[in-house]
C-alpha cells in the first residue's frame, strides 16, 4: 500500500493536469470566434477547471483507483491477465458518476497509472510530492497569462 499510493498521486497529478487542459480547449464556454480569442478564453478557463476538477481527481480518483486495483487483484488471483480488465471496468464504473466528463477523467487516470506501473511499480513519496508541482505550475502559468492579458 505504501508504494502504491505515491504512484496513484503521481498519476492523479499527470492525468488531472492533462484533463483540465483538454477541458479548457474542448469546453471553451466563452465562445470566441477568432483563434486568438479562443486561445485566450481557453487559457482563462483552465485554472477554473483545475480548481474544481483536480481536488476531485486527487481524492476521489486515487481512492477509487486503489479500490479498483485491489478488487481486480482479488478477483483475478487465478488468472493475472484478467486483473487489468476488472480494474479497468471498475475505473469506468467509478468514473461514470458524472457521466461522460468524469468518464474521460477515469480513463485518462487508468491509462496514466498503467503506464507508470509498467515503467516502475513503486515510487517514493518525494516523487509524489514533487508531482503536485505539475498542476500547481499549470495553474500558475495560466493565471500569469490571464493577468498579463487583462
Amino acid at each position: 500500500m505504501n508504494g502504491i499510493l505515491p504512484r496513484k498521486i503521481i498519476a492523479a497529478s499527470i492525468s488531472g493536469s492533462i484533463f483540465t487542459i483538454i477541458l479548457g480547449f474542448v469546453f471553451n464556454t466563452l465562445g470566441e470566434s477568432n483563434s486568438q480569442g479562443y486561445l485566450v478564453s481557453a487559457i482563462t478557463i483552465i485554472p477554473v477547471y483545475m480548481m474544481y476538477s483536480f481536488p476531485v481527481i486527487l481524492i476521489y480518483g486515487v481512492s477509487t483507483s486503489m479500490i479498483s486495483d485491489k478488487i481486480g487483484e482479488f478477483i483475478s488471483k487465478q488468472n493475472k491477465k484478467t486483473e487489468w480488465v476488472v480494474s479497468a471496468g471498475l475505473h469506468i464504473l467509478f468514473g461514470s458518476i458524472l457521466k461522460w466528463v468524469s468518464f474521460g477523467a477515469s480513463v485518462l487516470f487508468f491509462i496514466t497509472d498503467r503506464l507508470l506501473r509498467r515503467r516502475k511499480p513503486h515510487y517514493p513519496w518525494g516523487q509524489a510530492l514533487k508531482s503536485l508541482c505539475i498542476p500547481i505550475g499549470i495553474w500558475l502559468v495560466c493565471m500569469g497569462m490571464v493577468w498579463a492579458v487583462f
